[in-house]
């Protein structure tokens, strides 16, 4: 079990510290990147869990207001008939096509997003499903993602900030 220092929850906070630690961050992105990736996964899961334990996505909800999402026919067909709607009809109100097939929600943030809550949870898309992604395999090859997410998201702020304590990271670029 993480001994967890205190966990950051303030957005306004997060995001002034994602800009100062900038520096930081791209030197702990090469430091990972010389380590093993299986070793980074169990610890990064592990942080995941305790704090995605400790921190309630419905008081947040910066994830729905600001993330682009791609969705693919299968979730827009489930939805739509989730919504009693025609695809035709699921298409024109809710969704941007890009010229090469890709769709993404035409507005943010999320039309479903209702006091920071989904109104279609259930069928939400995997993009919605999966994120913040940390309990994926190979982190490491997701570093580019998770730290663009990272003034974004409370958790994948935090986890990064204890995986920096928990691999000895910070102790070794303060010397």
């Amino acid at each position: 079990m993480h001994h967890l220092t205190s966990l950051q929850k303030d957005l306004s906070i997060i995001a002034a510290l994602a800009v100062e630690k900038e520096e930081e961050n791209d030197r702990f992105r090469v430091f990972l990147k010389s380590h093993e990736g299986e070793a980074i996964d169990h610890a990064v899961h592990d942080l995941n869990e305790a704090i995605s334990a400790q921190i309630d996505c419905t008081t947040c909800g910066n994830c729905c207001k600001s993330l682009m999402v791609n969705i693919n026919d299968a979730e827009a067909d489930a939805l739509s008939g989730y919504l009693y709607q025609s695809r035709e009809e699921f298409d024109e109100r809710y969704l941007e096509k890009g010229s090469n097939g890709l769709m993404i929600m035409n507005s943010m943030p999320c039309h479903f997003l209702d006091d920071n809550k989904c109104t279609v949870y259930e069928y939400r898309f995997s993009g919605c499903r999966e994120f913040p992604a940390l309990h994926l395999p190979d982190f490491n090859r997701r570093l580019f993602t998770t730290f663009m997410h990272y003034a974004r998201c409370p958790i994948i702020f935090n986890v990064v900030e204890e995986l920096k304590k928990e691999m000895g990271f910070l102790a070794e670029s303060t010397e």
